[in-house]
């Protein structure tokens, strides 16, 4: 067992274990630290605990010293560079017309590397601007092309459901979602309906799928062949939150369905998920 802090750098960005020495560090005191980057200036968001060996990535880097005065008053002019650094180079890009958006200037806590984070089609060659970059900026730039889920998560904004994005304030990794998730839980499958502000399928698609994943395991599927109090019959609808069953009954093929709980029927014969060939394709490209 060892003991460490959680360091986060970004806004819902990954933490990080680091060794607190004899710190007495609180949640949300700022904190300088080594990293492979340099050194950096993160917040604490796991006060200190010990943690087994297996969970640590050695070696284990050590906690500085907590912010002082002068190290908040860099984070601050830091910020202001980085403004002026992003116009700088969103104007080196127009001159060098190259088909990139930039997203995100960033410079590095002790300021020996400034990062541009940016979005394009395809590969784009921009060693030339790399060079004129330098020339103006004097220390090492980097250029990162990130996917336009990273820029949703670098920018922020409001989804959908009125809140701010949760990839910008809580979500440390993307989530795996698939289009079948929202056809398990009989969403509308309008791209409008399931994609979120990047325009790939929404994130919180994932947070109620253990729930239908276990529901679909107890409730008959549509096309599933089933036994009733009233006789054999098949499934042409259900409901997964409540439960209930429209049942077309073998005897009574041209009546209305049977409306039954899933928990008075047998299941004979279990359905099978499906979607059609229009949906995929049209689906195909959000996800």
């Amino acid at each position: 067992m060892m003991t460490v802090v959680g360091v986060r750098f970004k806004t819902a960005g990954k933490m990080y274990y680091f060794d607190p020495q004899d710190f007495d560090l609180k949640l949300r005191d700022l904190v300088v630290v080594e990293t492979a980057r340099g050194t950096e200036c993160g917040e604490i968001v796991m006060e200190r605990r010990e943690v087994e060996d297996e969970e640590i990535a050695p070696p284990l880097k050590q906690v500085l010293r907590p912010a002082t005065e002068r190290d908040r008053r860099i984070l601050a002019e830091n910020k202001e560079r980085e403004a002026k650094a992003f116009e700088v180079c969103k104007k080196k890009i127009a001159e060098h017309r190259l088909k990139m958006k930039l997203v995100q200037a960033e410079i590095t806590f002790d300021r020996s590397k400034i990062l541009f984070y940016f979005t394009a089609d395809g590969r784009v060659d921009f060693r030339a601007l790399v060079k004129d970059l330098a020339s103006v900026f004097h220390t090492r730039i980097e250029l990162r092309q990130i996917g336009i889920r990273d820029e949703a998560k670098l920018c922020g904004g409001l989804g959908v459901c009125g809140r701010p994005l949760c990839c910008h304030t809580f979500l440390n990794d993307f989530q795996h979602v698939s289009v079948k998730m929202a056809k398990e839980q009989s969403l509308s499958l309008s791209p409008t309906k399931i994609s979120g502000t990047c325009g790939r399928l929404m994130c919180c698609l994932k947070y109620e799928q253990e729930a239908y994943d276990h529901l679909l395991r107890v409730t008959p599927k549509y096309g599933a062949v089933v036994e009733t109090p009233e006789g054999k019959g098949t499934v042409v609808d259900n409901n997964l939150l409540t439960g209930t069953l429209k049942v077309k009954l073998d005897k009574r093929p041209d009546a209305a369905p049977l409306v039954i709980n899933r928990k008075q029927v047998k299941l004979v014969k279990d359905g099978k998920l499906k979607m059609s060939k229009q949906e995929l394709e049209a689906l195909g490209d959000i996800e």
